[in-house]
């Protein structure tokens, strides 16, 4: 009798609901896939896997689509399966120095909106917030169309629903202490959080947004084929992010990927954290333009300096060959620590294309050792200014068990 009683959630159906949420977090955390990938990912039995999954999608928490294809090619198309889109949006923020960017992905890993908006330096952190709410509202109401967007809109989307939102993922600069948590906080703005809950009430996990841009890389990006990552971020500042075996590494203190502070030059500048001769002395847009000027250069700003160095402008080039070779020696340096398969370069600097990447390349593999010049692939960024967004967004999918009751899709008749 007793036995009857508890047969609910007996032994078989825990194991069952173990299964079935195994498949989901895979599908959460890597997006769509094939039946066979599930299986091989999953380690479930073929007939197991397929209970499961048409358990799934009968109760339309996971969809199957027939992804389409460019050229045809022999054969079947390979079904893929995806949490179903329709059951809500993750959202996330990069407060960058000097704009917000924000960006919207579902369930299904689509990326179905993205917008930035530009302010002051000094703007306040309230004033941040409700400018990320606008941006995020105006991805719900109606976004720019593709000829918007090229008469210089600053937005994109397909229909954003917030309503079904469940975290919002933020990138802020500078070190965050219990990062990826709700408990994570940074010196200086240690309200952000709290502001953004009573704004958007749900929970927010909070990150280094350059860490962010490398984590987002590694799953929409320039490294989507490769699970262990390193990003370089070249800008007003210059930091870095690992990923490691698919997931973002952060050291004890939230400090990891801090490469703009290794010591290039002992007899170099002062920098900014207290050191001399950092990397983000020689590499950092303002040290570059001022060795620019320094060297002749006459352009004012980024835009100028990369006109002179699309123009082929000697002293822009050589400007860069230095900058490169810095660059080269340091990122060397840490593939022999972290044996990194794939490294992405981005921010700003990266605009200067393979004027800048060429150089790096050459020292990268002046330095590195004959053994490692096979498995190291320098690639340059490719998600732009929307990065650190999609981060915060991977942040949510990868790591945050909020979404291990995955919410069933709103149905139609009662949307």
């Amino acid at each position: 009798m007793l036995c009857g009683m508890h047969e609910h959630d007996g032994p078989l159906t825990r194991l069952r609901r173990g299964h079935e949420q195994s498949v989901l977090e895979l599908l959460r955390k890597q997006g769509p896939l094939s039946r066979a990938e599930l299986g091989i990912r999953s380690g479930l039995s073929r007939t197991t896997l397929h209970d499961i999954v048409a358990a799934l999608v009968g109760s339309g928490a996971v969809v199957a689509s027939t992804p389409q294809v460019e050229t045809r090619k022999r054969g079947r198309p390979v079904e893929k399966l995806s949490l179903n889109p329709a059951a809500g949006e993750a959202v996330g923020i990069d407060f960058a120095r000097r704009a917000v960017h924000v960006a919207a992905v579902n369930f299904a890993h689509e990326v179905v909106g993205s917008a930035s908006e530009s302010h002051a330096p000094d703007l306040s952190w309230p004033e941040r917030v409700e400018l990320a709410e606008r941006l995020l509202d105006a991805l719900a109401t109606g976004p720019p169309d593709a000829d918007a967007d090229e008469a210089g809109g600053q937005g994109r989307s397909r229909g954003v629903h917030l309503d079904p939102l469940t975290a919002i993922g933020v990138g802020v600069v500078g070190p965050i202490a219990d990062p990826g948590s709700e408990h994570a906080h940074a010196q200086g703005i240690d309200g952000l959080p709290d502001l953004l809950r009573k704004r958007f009430g749900v929970p927010v996990l909070l990150d280094n947004n350059t860490r962010l841009a490398a984590l987002a890389e590694a799953v929409w990006g320039a490294a989507a084929d490769s699970s262990d990552v390193l990003y370089l971020r070249l800008s007003h500042g210059v930091g870095g992010g690992l990923v490691v075996g698919g997931a973002l590494h952060r050291g004890r203190y939230g400090l990891s990927g801090e490469l703009g502070h290794i010591t290039v030059d002992p007899m170099g500048r002062t920098c900014e954290c207290g050191g001399t001769g950092c990397l983000e002395t020689r590499a950092a847009l303002d040290a570059v333009l001022c060795r620019y000027r320094e060297s002749g250069g006459r352009a004012e700003d980024l835009g100028g300096f990369l006109a002179a160095v699309d123009a082929a402008e000697p002293t822009a080039l050589a400007v860069l060959e230095r900058v490169g070779g810095d660059v080269g020696a340091v990122l060397a340096a840490v593939c022999h620590v972290v044996g990194a398969g794939v490294i992405v370069v981005g921010g700003e600097l990266a605009e200067a294309g393979r004027a800048l990447l060429d150089p790096v390349e050459r020292t990268l593999r002046k330095h590195l050792m004959p053994m490692a010049h096979h498995h190291v692939d320098l690639r340059r960024a490719t998600l732009g200014e929307a990065g650190s967004a999609l981060g915060g967004i991977a942040l949510v999918l990868h790591e945050s068990p909020l979404l291990t009751q995955y919410p069933q899709p709103v149905s139609e008749e009662h949307a």
